[in-house]
């Protein structure tokens, strides 16, 4: 690191306010989220005020090969690693321009990028994961200082190495005297409950988000559709219980917290078996019954929480599954009364909230202060995540 390198992180640090992008590409793969979002915990307590949010898609050909990753050849995956890190790049790049910034006005880049594989430990074997997007390729497009690599650090302690966003969460959204589930959903959902206090914080993986809805329309339309937009054939169709009991029985809810699942554990792997041992069933009634899992999977979840949440004040939901309105549907329906929220209404947009959070992780990084919490993740320790790329 040259000696301006090295001065200019060491400035930043003395600061307590900073200008930050976040980027991050879910299970999903859809593209790249960033957010551009000031952060001044001048007062004690962290403020977040986002100036701009954007989604950039992938190219198709782009997301196909960012799908078939986790069975490519190391060349591929080089060759991925630095295609995306010139994607994640331009979005940070575009972002700072909507923002109506220059680009010396930005202290830091936090870039979650693209899991391709995440297993996490088991008895029998340490848990591994790997994120591309190459640091050095978004530092040296944009002239902006990156932090990268968020979960290998918390893996290394032997933690599951997600879910990360729960400190972010407890940041932003927790309140003191308020039980609050902050509720994100993804290609996996997973939840963070709080109660203002980080000691009580508990956050984990719930299962299916969108991957398995995505995965249904993408395999049963053979590529031509994406999704399911705004859940409108799932709403058409009629849950089959038998089929929806079957899907609770899946060993990965056995697991007790801390645990995570990845894209393929409720991804197109496992839509495929779906799709092919239910044949008869009309689509809609799979995308139904499948939109129900969801739901239940997480209301069971919320449910089962310990004391001191056995009473939940809210539920706080953001991720692209806000916008499938069946799947929002049905998890109202299952949350017995408990009010059900969206994010955008606390000044986080639902699309931006994890690009956000990897903001906050990053500027965690930077002035030297755990970003994991070990109680959620299972982690040996406390640590500072992920690696800075001057």
């Amino acid at each position: 690191m040259s000696g301006n390198a090295l001065d200019r992180l060491l400035e930043l640090r003395r600061r307590s306010r900073h200008t930050v992008v976040g980027l991050m590409s879910g299970t999903s793969a859809d593209g790249v989220d960033a957010a551009v979002v000031r952060l001044d915990d001048t007062s004690g307590r962290l403020e977040a005020e986002l100036l701009f949010h954007d989604t950039r898609p992938y190219p198709r050909a782009v997301r196909e090969r960012v799908l078939a990753a986790a069975s490519a050849t190391a060349p591929a995956i080089a060759e991925l690693d630095f295609l995306l890190g010139g994607l994640f790049a331009e979005a940070a790049l575009h972002a700072v321009q909507g923002a109506g910034l220059a680009r010396a006005e930005v202290d830091l880049i936090g870039s979650h990028g693209q899991t391709i594989c995440h297993a996490p430990p088991r008895r029998d074997a340490p848990g591994s994961t790997m994120q591309i997007g190459q640091a050095a390729v978004i530092a040296e497009r944009t002239g902006l200082p990156v932090v990268s690599d968020f979960r290998v650090r918390d893996m290394a302690l032997g933690g599951q190495g997600a879910p990360l966003v729960p400190l972010a969460d407890h940041l932003l959204l927790g309140r003191a005297g308020e039980t609050r589930v902050l509720l994100n959903i993804g290609g996996i959902a997973n939840l963070t409950a709080s109660n203002g206090r980080r000691e009580d914080l508990i956050a984990f993986d719930t299962g299916p988000g969108n991957a398995l809805l995505d995965a249904l329309v993408r395999l049963a339309s053979h590529g031509a559709e994406a999704f399911d937009r705004d859940g409108a054939r799932a709403a058409r169709g009629h849950v089959d219980e038998r089929l929806l009991a079957e899907l609770l029985s899946h060993p990965f809810f056995a697991q007790a917290p801390p645990r995570s699942a990845d894209r393929d554990t409720f991804g197109a792997p496992f839509a495929r078996r779906l799709l092919a041992e239910h044949a008869s069933l009309p689509l809609e009634d799979v995308l139904a019954t499948a939109a129900a899992f969801t739901a239940e999977s997480i209301a069971r979840a919320i449910r089962g929480l310990p004391a001191p949440f056995t009473r939940i004040d809210r539920v706080i939901a953001s991720g692209g599954g806000v916008r499938n309105a069946a799947l929002m549907a049905a998890l109202r329906s299952r949350l017995a009364g408990v009010p059900l929220e969206e994010s955008g209404a606390y000044g986080l947009p639902p699309d931006a909230k994890e690009a956000v959070a990897f903001a906050v992780l990053a500027r965690e990084t930077l002035l030297g202060r755990p970003g994991n919490v070990p109680a959620v993740t299972g982690a040996a320790r406390p640590a500072i995540l992920g690696t800075i790329t001057p």
